[in-house]
Order: C-alpha cells, then sequence, then structure tokens
C-alpha cells in the first residue's frame, strides 16, 4: 500500500480519538438514564449509581449531577443489576433487561436510612421508553435461539414485526446472473422497497453490494448462534440511523460471560421424505436427491476475571440438491440436414457440424417418425457449501473504558450443470467485516464512543468444463415432439 495512503489512514486514526465528539451519537447497544430524588421530591446530586452486568459481572458506574440525573450508554444487551447509594438514604436495587439500542428510563426514589440497608425493587412498572418516539421490536436470544428455521437464516425473524413482509417475487439467487440484484432475502418494511432498508451489525453497515439484504448464494445468513438479538425499526427513528429512507436491522453478537459455556449441532434434511417434483413425474426421471447438513458450534468465556472476555461461533452448511433439467435438441436425422418441410416430406438442408460438437445426441432409435426435435432431460446436482466463522472480544480497560472487537466471514458457493450438461456454472460470494469499538464514560451523561469499522462482499462467477459428454446421460429420457417452424420447441 502506499506510505501516503497508510500516514493519512493512522492520522485520521488519531484524530478520530482525540476529538471524538460528546454530542449524542449512534451507539450499538442500550443507554439507561434516569433521575434520583428523595422522598419529597427533591434531587439527590453526587448519588452513586452503578449497573452490574450478570452475565459477565462487569460493572459500570456514574454519579448523579447536581439535578440528579444520570446516565450510562453504550451497554451490552443483557440482564442488569442497577444499585443507587447515596449518603443518609437505603441503598436501592433493581434488575432489569436491556435490549439492543434501547434508550431506558429509570427513576428511583431513595427511603431515609442507613446505607448499609438494602431495598430490593422487584414490582418495577413495565418499562416504557419515553426518550425516543421510533417505531422498533425486539427479536430477543430465546427467539433467536429456539424458533425452528429452514436454512437457519436469523434475518428472516425480521418477518415477525409487524409492517414487515418477505417480497415473494425475488429472483432465485441460485440462477445464474440473478445475483444481479443482491443475494440476501429481500424484505419491504412499512412499504418501502428492500434496497431502502439498512442493515447493521454491532454499528457496522453490512449491506450488499446492490444495497440489499446480506445473504449467501442461498439467501439466508448464517450464525444464528452467534447473533445475541436485534432489533427492527420500522419508522420514526433518529437521525443517527442514517443511510437509509427505510427500515433498519440492527443486530449485536454474543459475547462471552464470566463461565465457560459453549453448543453443538447439526440438522439434517434427506430427500427420503420428500416427494419427486412435476418434471420428474413428466420425463420419468427418478426422484433426484437432496441433502443438507447444518452444523456447527459456539464457545465463550473468560480469558481473565471481569477484564477479557471471548466468544467464538462457526457454522458448516453442505448441501446437495438435484435439479431436473430439460431442453430441446436435434434428433439424428435433422443434425444431418435431413428435415421435414411443413407437408411432412424430407428435404435436404445444409449443416455445420462444428456448431452440434457440445449439443447432446438422441439415440437414432428414438427419432423415427416426422419429429425433428426431441426433448433432452437429465438431473443435475446442484452443489452447495458454505463455512461462517465468528468471533468477539470484549475488554474492560477501567472503570470507565471498554474496548470491543468482532470478525465475521461467511464463504458461500453453488455449482450446477449447464441445460447441456457440458459445463459446471455457478459462482461463490465472500463475505466479510470486522468491528474496533472504544467507550469512555466521560461525565454523568456523555460518553466517547470511537468505533471503526468494515464491510466487504465479493460476489464472483466461476465455470468449470468437465471432460465432454457427447452423449446422453444414464438418467435422460426422449420423447418426440412435432415438428416446429424454425426449429424452435412448440409452446
Amino acid at each position: 500500500m502506499n506510505p501516503k495512503v497508510i500516514s493519512f489512514v493512522l492520522g485520521l486514526c488519531i484524530l478520530c480519538f482525540m476529538f471524538s465528539a460528546s454530542a449524542r451519537a449512534q451507539v450499538v447497544g442500550a443507554t439507561l438514564s434516569g433521575t434520583i430524588t428523595d422522598p419529597r421530591g427533591d434531587p439527590i446530586p453526587n448519588a452513586s449509581v452503578s449497573a452490574k452486568n450478570l452475565g459477565t459481572g462487569v460493572t459500570t458506574s456514574t454519579t448523579t449531577n447536581n439535578s440528579g440525573a444520570f446516565s450510562i450508554a453504550n451497554l451490552n444487551p443483557a440482564e442488569y443489576e442497577v444499585r443507587v447509594s447515596a449518603p443518609s438514604f437505603h441503598t436501592t436495587v433493581t434488575k432489569l433487561t436491556l435490549t439492543v439500542g434501547a434508550l431506558q428510563e429509570l427513576n428511583f426514589s431513595l427511603k431515609l436510612g442507613e446505607r448499609s440497608e438494602v431495598v430490593e425493587v422487584n414490582d418495577l412498572a413495565p418499562l416504557v421508553e419515553t426518550t425516543t418516539s421510533s417505531l422498533q421490536n425486539e427479536v430477543n436470544a430465546l427467539t433467536v435461539r429456539e424458533l425452528p428455521l429452514n436454512g437457519r437464516d436469523w434475518a428472516s425473524l425480521a418477518t415477525l414485526q409487524p409492517g414487515v413482509a418477505g417480497v415473494r417475487t425475488q429472483e432465485q439467487v441460485t440462477q445464474v446472473g440473478a445475483v444481479g440484484r443482491g443475494l440476501g432475502s429481500q424484505m419491504s418494511i412499512d412499504g418501502n422497497r428492500p434496497t431502502q432498508n439498512s442493515y447493521r451489525l454491532n454499528g457496522i453497515f453490512i449491506n450488499d453490494y446492490s444495497n440489499a439484504g446480506p445473504g449467501n448464494v442461498l439467501g439466508g445468513n448464517l450464525g444464528v448462534d452467534a447473533i445475541q438479538e436485534f432489533s427492527v425499526l420500522t419508522s420514526n427513528y433518529s437521525a443517527e440511523y442514517g443511510y437509509t429512507s427505510g427500515g433498519v436491522v440492527n443486530a449485536v453478537t454474543k459475547a462471552g460471560t464470566s463461565q465457560f459455556h459453549g453448543t453443538a449441532f447439526e440438522f439434517i434434511r434427506n430427500s427420503a421424505l420428500d416427494a419427486a417434483n412435476f418434471f420428474e413425474n413428466h420425463n420419468d426421471l427418478k426422484k433426484a436427491q437432496f441433502r443438507r447438513n447444518q452444523f456447527g458450534g459456539s464457545a465463550g468465556g473468560p480469558i481473565w476475571k471481569d477484564k477479557i472476555f471471548i466468544f467464538g461461533a462457526y457454522e458448516g452448511l453442505r448441501q446437495t440438491k438435484g435439479i431436473p433439467h430439460t431442453t430441446t435438441v436435434l434428433s439424428d436425422n435433422a443434425r444431418n440436414g435431413l428435415i421435414h418441410d411443413p407437408t411432412g416430406n424430407f428435404i435436404q438442408v445444409p449443416v455445420n457440424q462444428n456448431y452440434l460438437t457440445f449439443i447432446p445426441r438422441c439415440p437414432a432409435a428414438n427419432n423415427i417418425g416426422v419429429g425433428d426435435l426431441c426433448t433432452y432431460a437429465f438431473s443435475g446436482a446442484q452443489v452447495v457449501p458454505d463455512n461462517f466463522y465468528n468471533f468477539r472480544g470484549d475488554v474492560k480497560a477501567s472503570e470507565k473504558d471498554r474496548l470491543n472487537a468482532t470478525f465475521y466471514y461467511d464463504r458461500s458457493s453453488f455449482t450446477q450443470p449447464d441445460n447441456f450438461n457440458q459445463k459446471l456454472e455457478g459462482f461463490f460470494v465472500g463475505r466479510k467485516g470486522a468491528s474496533l469499538e472504544e467507550t469512555h464514560l466521560t461525565s454523568w451523561a456523555r460518553i466517547r464512543s470511537t468505533l471503526f469499522g468494515w464491510d466487504g462482499t465479493t460476489p464472483r462467477g466461476l465455470a468449470k468444463t468437465p471432460p465432454l459428454r457427447l452423449t446422453p446421460m444414464p438418467q435422460a429420457r426422449i420423447r418426440n415432439l412435432p415438428w416446429s417452424p424454425a426449429c424452435m420447441p412448440p409452446d
């Protein structure tokens, strides 16, 4: 890389750290804010407020200002224990769950008494976000983990939310040349076009090269075990969610906790439980095979207790699907230039045999009659391998500084024969991205959050030519067709 470019990038990074604005901007996590008062409703300044992540044991603390207000921003989605204390008042403790991107308000009225005495609040009123007018719904970790998903595409769960509908008329990704409109499953949010939506993972914009939803060659997003939860913002979201005029799908990956834990899984589908499709029955073809294996696992835990946590996940997909192909080829007589005129009489026309090299030949025994065309049919295998990797590390550098880094990589491809079974067609897609975020608590209501991210999608076509097959495949079936002008198959 050019040294000038490297110097420019490094200088830009330093400037971002030095002059990161403390004004409100987009953060990945949740924000907890509120006011601490005494029994008369007067504010309590300098009260201590701490939020402890019950999964990791990491505590984030702050104090109230002269108005009794506090704010703790960019908290990872999890269950928290919130503790409030002040001199001459009972310590108050409560538990609540924070979701991705939530702006949650929580107010406390402390009772007079010894600070060592603890009052637990278990009957909180339903938490309502009063700091934003945006319409959003969360798909929590339990829903992501437990709902059955055909293909294990976590983004498809967005259609469970009001105002979100899948686009059923989109082209199949596995059709060669159909990748121009994007790979992922297209969704309309509140009636907007699919390319108007924004997909974010850990704060990073992950739309694909056509600005559509991300996905592999089958249109899905693997890594269900790596997703903590995600929210779907349909309208009225603030300016911090830029680069979109439609909806926002905002996801966050899992982080390691204070205890080691892991999962392992395998999902299997097999054609033994499927019925033959119409084209297989119509052409007397044997039922095509279908096998799909999805397997993988995840693991996470502490590297340094209460300081450093890691989490990683892998998911693999291996799919083989039989696709019936039917096409029309010339009979042996027609290949030699002997065709029928409209009255049914043979006429001789010149034929350049060089153009017929890659066209399958029909057996002569099946071409006796008036037809100049026949149907060539076979079952070709569509093969899809996919490997998905995800990693996340979280570091509590100090009481006011937190750092996290994420990385994901997804490489998938598919191949299938062309209509003449002479060449393998297909393409592969490489998706990858990384993020690095540093959060520093500067005062009671301000943080400096510096986020660096990179994401890329590389689609590329491929073609492989195996040894030539100039004879029909073993499962090919031949039918005579009536004569058609211009030597084209009838409608």
